[in-house]
Parts: C-alpha cells; sequence; structure tokens
C-alpha cells in the first residue's frame, strides 16, 4: 500500500493583514488632515517653508493670554470637578436617600448630553434674559437683574464645572461600589466619626479613580470649544477659540494651524500622563 498523501496545508493569514485595514482608515481619517495641519503650519502666507509661523504666534500676546486663560479654566474646572463630584458621590453611594439609585443611573445619561446644551441651560436661568434675572426685575422694577457672570471667565468656569463633575462621579461610584463596608462599620464601631471614615477609610480607596477622572477632565476641558462659544463670554480666549478666531474671523490659517499643533501636543502629552496614572494606580 502506499503512503497516504499529506493532509492540506491550512493557509495561514499573517496578523499584519487583518491590522492593515483600520491602520489605512486610520491614517486616512486622522493621520492625513493632521499631517496637513502640520504642514500648514509651517507654510507662511509669503510661501515657502519656515518656522516663522510660529515665532509670529509665539510672540503675539493673543496667544499668551490665551494659552493662560485655556490652563487656568482646565486646571481651576478640574479641581472643581474633583471637590463637587467626590462630595456628590460620596452622598449618593452612602447617604440613603429615596431615588438615589435614579440619581446614580442618570449619571451615565448625563455622560451622553453635548456640552453646549449644558450652556444653554445655564444661560436659560442665570443670562441676561434669564429666570433668575426676570425674578430679580419682576420684584423690584430694575432695568437689569444682577446676574451677569455668565459671559465672564467665572461663568465659563461653572459651566465647566456643571458639565464635567459627572466625568468624575462616574468612576468614584464605581469605587464606592466596590468598597467593603465592613471596614466603614468598624470604624464607625471604633468611635471614628464621619469626616475621620473619610479621611482614612474612603479617600484612599477613592484616589485611583480621582486621579483618573481629574486626569480626563483636564485634558478634556483643554479642548473644550462649545461652552466658551455659547456662553457668549467675548473676553474669554482660549486656544480652541484662538483657532477659531484665527481660521474663520481672520482667515489666517497658518496661524490658526500652529496654535492646533500646540494644542495638540498639550492634549497628547496630558492624554499621555493619563494613561501612566490610570495604569499605575489601577483605575
Amino acid at each position: 500500500m502506499g503512503t497516504p498523501p499529506p493532509p492540506p496545508r491550512s493557509r495561514h493569514v499573517p496578523r499584519w493583514v487583518w491590522a492593515l485595514p483600520p491602520v489605512v482608515l486610520l491614517a486616512l481619517v486622522f493621520l492625513y488632515p493632521l499631517g496637513l495641519v502640520v504642514q500648514q503650519s509651517f507654510r507662511p502666507d509669503s510661501g515657502g517653508t519656515s518656522l516663522s509661523p510660529y515665532r509670529l504666534v509665539f510672540a503675539s500676546d493673543s496667544f499668551r493670554e490665551a494659552l493662560g486663560t485655556t490652563v487656568w479654566l482646565a486646571v481651576g474646572a478640574t479641581v472643581g470637578c474633583l471637590v463637587l463630584g467626590f462630595f456628590l458621590a460620596l452622598v449618593i453611594s452612602f447617604v440613603p436617600f429615596p431615588g438615589g439609585k435614579a440619581v446614580a443611573k442618570f449619571i451615565d445619561v448625563f455622560l451622553s448630553f453635548p456640552s453646549f446644551l449644558i450652556t444653554l441651560a445655564l444661560l436659560f436661568i442665570y443670562g441676561t434674559v434669564g429666570m433668575a434675572n426676570g425674578v430679580w426685575t419682576g420684584a423690584t422694577g430694575a432695568h437689569s437683574g444682577p446676574f451677569q457672570f455668565l459671559t465672564t471667565p467665572w461663568g465659563v468656569l461653572l459651566a465647566e464645572i456643571t458639565y464635567f463633575t459627572p466625568f468624575v462621579m462616574r468612576p468614584l461610584l464605581a469605587a464606592f461600589s466596590q468598597l467593603d463596608t465592613a471596614q466603614l462599620e468598624v470604624a464607625s464601631s471604633l468611635g471614628a466619626k464621619p469626616a475621620r471614615i473619610v479621611r482614612r477609610v474612603i479617600l484612599p480607596e477613592a484616589l485611583p479613580a480621582l486621579a483618573a477622572g481629574g486626569s480626563l477632565v483636564l485634558v478634556m476641558c483643554l479642548n473644550e470649544f462649545g461652552i466658551v462659544l455659547f456662553t457668549g463670554a467675548k473676553g474669554v480666549t482660549t486656544l480652541p477659540m484662538l483657532v477659531y478666531s484665527k481660521a474663520i474671523l481672520e482667515s489666517d490659517y497658518p496661524a490658526a494651524c500652529v496654535v492646533a499643533v500646540v494644542n495638540v501636543a498639550i492634549s497628547v502629552g496630558l492624554y499621555s500622563i493619563y494613561r501612566v496614572v490610570s495604569r499605575r494606580v489601577g483605575a
């Protein structure tokens, strides 16, 4: 009898073949337009390739003011979100009240809302012709109400804290749901007051979630455009607003591309830090 024929070889497709389509799609949709922005940032209107757009932008007062405003608004909003989000997450997780579970579920829905929707809601309440000013003028007969802060940096800060706080609360609620309540009961039975329990038991468990949520909020605040635009805060210019102003209002595309490249570089750097923090704290 002859030897049986060898079994047919299975065709093994290399892994890089499967990775090629998404990489090509990513390159066409994201990397290619980003490359055009970077390329345009080195091409002044006079022609050629030069660093003069960067020198002109970095030397301008508008860029330095926009950079400073962007940083302080992002840091201020992040701190506000951490403080408010930690307090609200504590109340929802450890203070029983009717509708607590519904509020926790609403946080997930809130995360899907666009930022301009929250800004419009604040305008309806605190705007120049909003409800609060309407009640004041109706009660006192004054021509205008006292609530005029929404078009100032403080109004932008309030809107950002209002919108981004749930992004801190979500990981905190998840962390608190895994907290062993026996630790709280033991600490309470030993005479520890609520403030001490929060500081010594709950806060250490919440640090990973706070670090991850705060890093994410900081990155998102640096790139926020809709809130600043819809509040009508004309005196508040952030880096995204400066890109809009240079490109749309002034038609200075090289300068707009320079500001965009700087904004992207800051965001990518902070996002890298966020990923490192998330891995180290296990969030």
